[in-house]
């Protein structure tokens, strides 16, 4: 095996440009955050929304995939009833929670948010056009808008994780 080494003021400077393009790509993909993208999602009267003009808020947005059958999902949403007056009076916080029940579990989604109280904005993600866009492949599965851009992701829960989503969200 042959070992090269490169000098910055030979003409072989070329890996060491590629090296540092690559680190700066990479530093910055870190610290960019991802659009919001254009989806449409049902109200539960049915009508259509623009996904994008829900979450549009100075304020922080909390975003919330569930579905009627995911116990864990239920669970998440149930912890964070618990804790959303005081997050709204601290931080102006929106939760808006979007099921990916499909047509035939859809008719559960009302009776059960009523029966649970939840003080959420309510959608369906009906033709999964908003899931193929975020390319969430499970759920529970949260996302959170500032200003307009996602600033972080979440799969999954586990009970005590609302802190974390607190220190996300908090001014």
């Amino acid at each position: 095996m042959k070992i090269v080494k490169y000098q910055l003021t030979t003409n072989k400077q070329l890996p060491m440009k590629k090296l540092i393009l690559f680190l700066s790509l990479a530093v910055f993909s870190f610290n960019y955050a991802q659009q919001v993208p254009d989806a449409t999602v049902l109200d539960m009267k049915g009508n259509k929304v623009d996904f994008k003009k829900l979450v549009q808020s100075e304020k922080p947005v909390i975003v919330s995939f569930w579905a009627t059958w995911c116990v864990p999902c239920i669970n998440e949403l149930d912890a964070i009833s618990e804790v959303y007056p005081d997050w709204q009076d601290e931080t102006g916080v929106k939760l808006i929670a979007i099921s990916r029940d499909d047509d035939r579990t859809a008719r559960r989604i009302k009776p059960l948010v009523n029966g649970k109280a939840w003080d959420y904005e309510i959608y369906r993600d009906f033709n999964d056009d908003l899931k193929r866009a975020l390319n969430i492949a499970s759920i529970p599965y949260m996302i959170i808008i500032k200003n307009g851009k996602i600033v972080s992701t979440r799969s999954g829960y586990t009970p005590g994780s609302e802190e974390e989503i607190y220190d996300v969200i908090k001014p």
